[in-house]
C-alpha cells in the first residue's frame, strides 16, 4: 500500500513536467500560432517577446500589444483488446491565454512584457475505470511573466532577454490501487494538490537581418527547476486500521522543466507572400527520474527516461489587402517519452499539427486575430511497466488514440 501511495504522486508530478514540455501544446501567440508556430525570425508583432526578445527593437509601431486565449478541446481514446477494456476521456475544454505588449524607447532599444501559459492540462477519466490506479483526474495551470530588453547592436543585429517568473499550481486525483476496497465497498484514494509554485528562469536571443527580405533568428529558454514544497495529500475511504499509515500529510519534490533552443529564418518574398521555418529543440534528457519526500517519512524513487525531442515548424502569410491577412502553417512535434513509460495522463506519441487563422484590420490601430490548430497524435500499443504492487512490477497498457483541436482569439492594439 505504501508503494501505491508513492506511486499517486510520482503520477501526479510526472504528469506537471510532461505535459510542460512533452505534452506541451504550443499556444504563445494568434499571428504565429497559425503560421505552424513560427517565429523566432517572424517580426510582426509583440509575440516577439515569447519567439525572439531581440524583434522588439525592429518593430516599426512605437508601441504594440497583443492580447489572446485559446480553446482546448482534447480528446483521449484508450482500449485494450485482450481484455476488452475501452475507455474515453472526459476532459474538460482549458483556456490557456496570452498577452504581450512592447514600447521602443529608441531607435536601438526596446522594452516588453509577456505573460502566456505554456503549461496547463486537465484531463478526467470516468470513476474506477481500469487506470484508476494511475490516475482519475489531473488540472495543471503554470503562468508564466517575462520583463524583456531588446537591444539593437547594429542595424542588422540584435539581442534580448529577461528573466521568466513561473507560478504554477496542480490538482490530481487516483485510486490507491487497483481493487482495494473499505468495508462499504468503496475504492481507496488520494487527492494531491498544491498551489502558489513559484520558480524563476530566464529567456535569451539573436536576431540577424542581412537583408530586409531575409531574417534569421536564435532563441534559448532555459531550464527551470521547480520546487515542489509542503504539498497536500489528502486521503479518502480509508479504513480504521490504515488511518494510521495513510493519515493526511505533505510532500516536497523538485522538477526539471527542460531547456529549449529555436534556430529560425523568414523570407519575404514579396509585398504579399512571407515564408517561415523553425527547428525547436528541447533538453528532456535532464528528466530521467523524480524522487519525493513525504512528511511520514516514505521516500519513492521513480524512472522517467526521457529523451530529448525535436519540432520541425513550416508557416507562411499572406496579405489579402489592406484589410485581411492570411496565415497557414504545418510542424511535427516529437514525443519524448520512450517504450515502456506510457502512462494514462501523459498517452503523448508523435504528432501532425495543422495551422491556420487571419488578421482582421478593423483601424489602423485595431486588428482582430484569429487561429486554430489540429493535432493527430500516431496511434501507439503502448504501456506503463513501472507501477508496483506486492513488489512487483505490474504493466498497464494499450491502444491510445488521441487528438485536439484548439481555436484561438486575440486583440492587437498599435500606436
Amino acid at each position: 500500500m505504501k508503494k501505491f501511495l508513492t506511486g499517486a504522486v510520482i503520477f501526479l508530478l510526472m504528469s506537471a513536467a510532461a505535459y510542460a514540455g512533452g505534452y506541451r501544446i504550443a499556444l504563445q501567440g494568434q499571428k504565429q500560432l497559425a503560421m505552424g508556430h513560427t517565429g523566432v525570425a517572424v517580426i510582426n508583432s509583440s509575440e516577439l517577446a515569447f519567439f525572439n526578445p531581440a524583434g522588439l527593437t525592429f518593430l516599426e509601431d512605437s508601441f504594440t500589444s497583443s492580447v489572446g486565449m485559446n480553446l482546448v478541446y482534447s480528446n483521449i481514446v484508450f482500449q485494450n483488446e485482450r481484455y476488452g477494456w475501452y475507455t474515453e476521456s472526459e476532459s474538460p475544454v482549458s483556456t490557456p491565454f496570452n498577452a504581450y505588449a512592447s514600447f521602443k524607447i529608441n531607435e536601438w532599444a526596446s522594452v516588453g512584457m509577456a505573460v502566456y501559459t505554456p503549461y496547463g492540462s486537465s484531463v478526467e477519466y470516468p470513476t474506477n475505470w481500469e487506470g484508476s490506479h494511475l490516475i482519475n483526474e489531473i488540472s495543471l495551470a503554470a503562468i508564466f511573466f517575462q520583463p524583456t530588453l531588446s537591444v539593437k547592436l547594429t542595424d542588422k543585429l540584435s539581442i534580448g532577454g529577461g528573466a521568466i517568473l513561473v507560478s504554477g499550481s496542480v490538482d490530481f486525483t487516483r485510486n490507491l490501487d487497483r481493487s482495494t476496497t473499505n468495508v462499504e465497498g468503496e475504492r481507496l484514494g488520494v487527492n494531491i494538490n498544491q498551489s502558489g509554485i513559484t520558480a524563476w528562469g530566464y529567456n535569451l536571443g539573436l536576431m540577424f537581418r542581412p537583408t530586409t527580405a531575409f531574417t534569421l533568428g536564435v532563441n534559448y529558454r532555459s531550464e527551470i527547476i521547480v520546487d515542489a514544497e509542503e504539498g497536500e495529500a489528502d486521503f479518502r475511504n480509508i479504513p480504521s486500521n490504515l488511518q494510521g499509515q495513510f493519515s493526511d500529510g505533505t510532500f516536497n519534490a523538485s522538477l526539471p522543466l527542460p531547456a529549449e533552443l529555436t534556430f529560425g529564418a523568414s523570407y519575404q518574398v514579396n509585398e504579399k507572400w512571407l515564408l517561415a521555418v523553425d527547428i525547436n529543440r528541447v533538453f528532456w534528457d535532464v528528466y530521467q527520474s523524480l524522487d519525493v519526500e513525504f512528511s511520514n517519512g516514505l521516500v519513492s524513487e521513480n524512472p522517467r527516461n526521457y529523451k530529448n525531442s525535436t519540432s520541425y515548424r513550416f508557416g507562411m502569410q499572406y496579405k489579402a489587402n489592406e484589410r485581411f491577412t492570411l496565415r497557414g502553417g504545418y510542424y511535427f512535434d516529437e514525443s519524448p517519452i520512450q517504450s515502456r513509460y506510457f502512462a494514462p495522463e501523459t498517452p503523448r506519441n508523435d504528432s501532425n499539427n495543422f495551422t491556420g487563422g487571419l488578421t482582421f484590420n478593423l483601424s489602423e490601430h485595431f486588428a482582430i486575430d484569429a487561429s486554430f490548430l489540429y493535432i493527430h497524435f500516431d496511434e501507439v500499443n503502448e504501456s506503463y511497466d513501472f507501477y508496483q504492487e506486492n513488489g512487483q512490477n505490474v504493466s498497464f497498457g494499450g491502444t491510445y488514440k488521441n487528438n485536439a483541436f484548439i481555436p484561438g482569439l486575440g486583440v492587437t492594439y498599435r500606436l
